[in-house]
């Protein structure tokens, strides 16, 4: 079967071109896109009609969810795949969108006690191994209003994506050849260190404390600031800084 589908994906129908029209009417609203170069802002174009092409949209709990909308999820996907194409995309189909925030119940189990506990956790965006890309429309409208303010929720989420390429999220995603991997553990290891310090102190970090709860957590919220607010990443970490201009080249910004 994976043959199969190897051989067919090869010659899958190109994705149509994204009409002139919605193009730039979604350009003008995606602040972070019509900041590109020309040549990326090209690129970028490209592939949202790829991810538009290759992902399932499935408005739940009501969503509206239109050509715009859809156009504006793929471009903002679109942003951290750049420096690997249409490849950054594998391994998953579905993007589910809500209107706003949505609730997850997840199960805990304790291994000492042997004890489960269910809780139930509000989210506004969500990506699962292998499985969709979860979004709250109101959360993505909002990063549209303001969309230099350090936050990204689909730029988040297509994070943990790539860090899942290589499987379950890890804070470590597969790196190109140009870059080292012990250097990349490394320096997000010691500045997700010194964060989780920071927070368990009290102290106020430039750095969203949320980055403290997991490494994988740490790389999608620093990745969220390389797109939307590069220079407090720079002066918080400038390492980090370097190492995810590296991955997924210079800001928009920049």
């Amino acid at each position: 079967m994976g043959l199969i589908s190897s051989f067919l994906s090869r010659f899958r129908a190109p994705a149509p071109p994204i009409d002139d029209t919605l193009w730039r009417q979604a350009l003008d609203r995606v602040p972070l896109a019509k900041a590109l170069d020309e040549p990326r802002r090209h690129y970028l174009r490209r592939l949202a009609g790829d991810f538009l092409h290759t992902k399932r949209f499935q408005a739940m709990g009501g969503a509206e969810l239109d050509d715009f909308w859809r156009l504006a999820i793929a471009m903002q996907a679109s942003l951290p795949a750049l420096p690997r194409g249409p490849a950054a995309f594998k391994g998953w189909t579905n993007v589910l969108v809500y209107p706003g925030e949505f609730n997850v119940r997840r199960s805990h189990y304790d291994a000492h006690s042997g004890v489960v506990t269910d809780s139930d956790d509000t989210l506004i965006g969500e990506a699962w191994d292998r499985g969709p890309m979860v979004l709250s429309l109101a959360d993505v409208a909002l990063d549209l209003e303001a969309p230099w303010d350090g936050f990204n929720v689909v730029v988040h989420e297509m994070a943990h994506k790539l860090d899942m390429l290589a499987g379950p999220a890890s804070g470590v995603p597969p790196l190109p050849k140009s870059m080292n991997r012990r250097e990349w553990i490394q320096t997000m290891q010691a500045a997700f260190d010194k964060l989780v310090k920071a927070v368990e102190r009290g102290r106020h970090t430039i750095i969203d404390p949320y980055a403290a709860e997991a490494p994988e957590e740490f790389f999608a919220v620093t990745s969220e600031m390389h797109f939307s607010k590069p220079a407090a990443l720079r002066e918080a970490e400038p390492k980090v800084a370097k190492l995810l201009d590296d991955f997924y080249g210079p800001s928009p910004t920049s």
